[in-house]
């Protein structure tokens, strides 16, 4: 999660007072950016504004880095699913990379759920299985960038593009509330389907019976 710090700037030789706001900077940046301007003996009012527009006192955020010290972060989220018209099955794959305690980690899972209709409906069901996961790990407070090959889900949850089937709109309003429960800042990104592989491999040992749940330490995220 980003933040922008707004601060009165008090002149000392004058009565001129002038609000200013940052641009959204990281936890850390907004920190280290406040110590230097409170250094200066001009700056009054200061607070930090997060993304989804809630004010923060310092005394809040250095309680918050303390928190978050032991929370994963830096995640990466990739995701696929597929449907089997024929035989009615599905397949959801998920890729979710991270780093806790200065240690990087990827997960791999998948599942095969049942009582999906589509190709697109499996895809919604793959991001959700990613949104469980990350409130098992306890992810809060956090910016998250979320990657898959499905245009209508990644452009319908952007905002992009209108969701006119009833089914597909029930699981991006379940996903969009468990973000917001977690304070999670979802950023959306359309990748093509070769840099979607690992993910899509996932989806099709899900619908041959092969699932997986799997936890590694990696050296490289990517």
């Amino acid at each position: 999660m980003n933040f922008s710090i707004e601060y009165m700037f008090k002149h000392p030789k004058s009565q001129l007072k002038i609000r200013f706001v940052s641009d959204p900077v990281s936890l850390n940046e907004a920190l280290f950016t406040a110590k230097d301007l409170e250094k200066t003996g001009r700056v009054t009012d200061l607070v930090f504004i997060d993304s989804k527009g809630v004010s923060w006192t310092k005394k809040e955020l250095l309680k918050l880095t303390e928190v978050k010290k032991e929370e994963p972060r830096d995640i990466v989220i990739y995701f696929d699913g597929g449907y089997k018209t024929e035989t009615g099955t599905s397949g959801q794959g998920i890729i979710i990379h991270y780093s806790q305690n200065g240690i990087n980690y990827r997960i791999k899972k998948n599942a095969s759920l049942t009582n999906l209709e589509s190709n697109n409906e499996s895809e919604y069901a793959a991001l959700w299985l990613a949104a469980k996961e990350l409130e098992e790990l306890g992810v809060q407070y956090e910016e998250v960038t979320i990657q898959g090959d499905s245009k209508v889900v990644i452009e319908q949850l952007r905002g992009e593009w209108p969701c006119y089937e009833t089914n597909l709109q029930n699981w991006a309003d379940k996903i969009e509330t468990l973000f917001k429960k977690l304070q999670i800042e979802p950023v959306y990104e359309w990748v093509a389907r070769n840099k979607n592989k690992d993910a899509d491999q996932l989806v099709t040992q899900a619908m041959n019976g092969k699932i997986i749940q799997a936890k590694k330490e990696v050296i490289d995220k990517f």
